[in-house]
């Protein structure tokens, strides 16, 4: 097995706790002694010994002389666990091979030194790309301080993601649905506006077969139109936060806090999607799925303010001038005004195809 394979099997055993991790990125860890695996580790959940430790201590004695690849620089700080990089030298570890460095402030290069002032040898950017985008919403989030976010969509052929009556069920197939739960899993949160609880009365949570982390569910709401009996206010299943506006009914906002709603007040009656975004940050939440009907799903686009794109297209044909888009509002005056995008995988999910693009702008 050489290199890229070591790193490759970090790179699964970090996938494998993808979406439990956050606000800490995934991380996978392999250590080998003699061509040999002697351990394997990886980072499950925040609070919990990093993938590095947990390798290590499975080599055991084994460690020494060894060499441990790491699908992140190892940490040189103390958080709620000691630094990793300290872990590697008193293990006296051979050599580090490190997929990505980490673009945190406490770390970015710091345990990379540690390790080298330790006689460690230390070799970067083996399948660097797979890492980087293993761990997207974290690093978006340590360098901008706002979650990642992903606009979720999906239409006909003919771009329609509802009739011009309203009705929406179901355009994609069961395995697309199924897709869009373990973007539900992966991500901290989950947003919508008003008018899908309204018409939809979403539960907004993760049903995979085996289970899955429910994300944080956000409305925008600037009136506190929310019915009192939907379903999203039960909080059991998951917490609920509402952004509403300056003028919203005191009354109404004391019964949703009674329900156990968490009211975000903006000092606008508009809701700016820029401002729930910093306080999302604030909040420490490191990654949004945006499942909003058309008019929010412009809100973001309008500002330019996602990172990723998931498109689901079912093999159907509805028609209507008066049938729903997938971004709504007024528009661009110009196509020119438009955000150009790249495609970065095309696939088919059962009957359906499912496009990721990204804006080519950074950001």
């Amino acid at each position: 097995m050489q290199e890229r394979e070591y790193m490759e099997l970090a790179l699964s055993l970090a996938k494998a706790g993808k979406g439990q991790t956050s606000p800490n990125p995934a991380v996978g860890a392999v250590v080998v002694k003699d061509g040999e695996i002697a351990g394997l580790g990886a980072h499950l959940k925040a609070g919990d010994p990093h993938a590095e430790v947990n390798a290590i201590r499975q080599a055991g004695k084994r460690a020494e002389g060894a060499d441990i690849y790491v699908t992140l620089e190892p940490c040189a700080h103390t958080g709620k666990t000691p630094p990793c990089a300290n872990l590697i030298v008193e293990n006296k570890l051979k050599r580090v091979f490190i997929a990505s460095m980490d673009p945190n402030p406490l770390v970015a290069g710091k345990g990379i030194d540690i390790l080298k002032k330790a006689g460690i040898e230390v070799a970067t950017g083996i399948c660097e790309k797979e890492a980087l985008d293993l761990n997207a919403h974290f690093f978006h989030f340590i360098q901008n301080q706002t979650p990642y976010v992903t606009l979720k969509t999906a239409m006909t052929l003919d771009g329609k993601t509802a009739s011009y009556t309203g009705d929406s069920k179901w355009i994609t197939s069961e395995q697309s649905r199924l897709d869009v739960h373990k973007y539900r899993h992966t991500h901290d949160a989950i947003l919508v506006g008003v008018n899908t609880v309204i018409q939809d009365n979403p539960l907004l949570t993760t049903r995979l077969p085996r289970g899955g982390k429910n994300p944080i569910r956000i409305v925008l709401d600037s009136s506190l139109k929310i019915p009192s009996e939907s379903r999203i206010l039960d909080v059991q299943e998951a917490e609920t936060i509402i952004f509403c506006g300056k003028n919203a009914s005191m009354e109404k906002k004391e019964l949703l806090l009674d329900k156990g709603a968490r009211i975000e007040q903006l000092h606008s009656q508009d809701i700016s999607i820029n401002q729930v975004l910093k306080r999302l940050g604030e909040l420490k939440i490191t990654s949004l799925l945006v499942e909003g009907g058309s008019a929010v799903h412009f809100s973001f686009l309008r500002e330019k303010a996602y990172q990723e794109v998931v498109i689901y297209i079912a093999p159907k044909l509805v028609g209507g001038s008066d049938a729903f888009s997938s971004f709504g509002g007024r528009g661009f005056p110009l196509i020119s005004d438009g955000d150009e995008l790249e495609f970065s995988s095309v696939e088919n999910i059962g009957n359906d195809l499912k496009i990721i693009a990204k804006p080519l702008r950074k950001g």
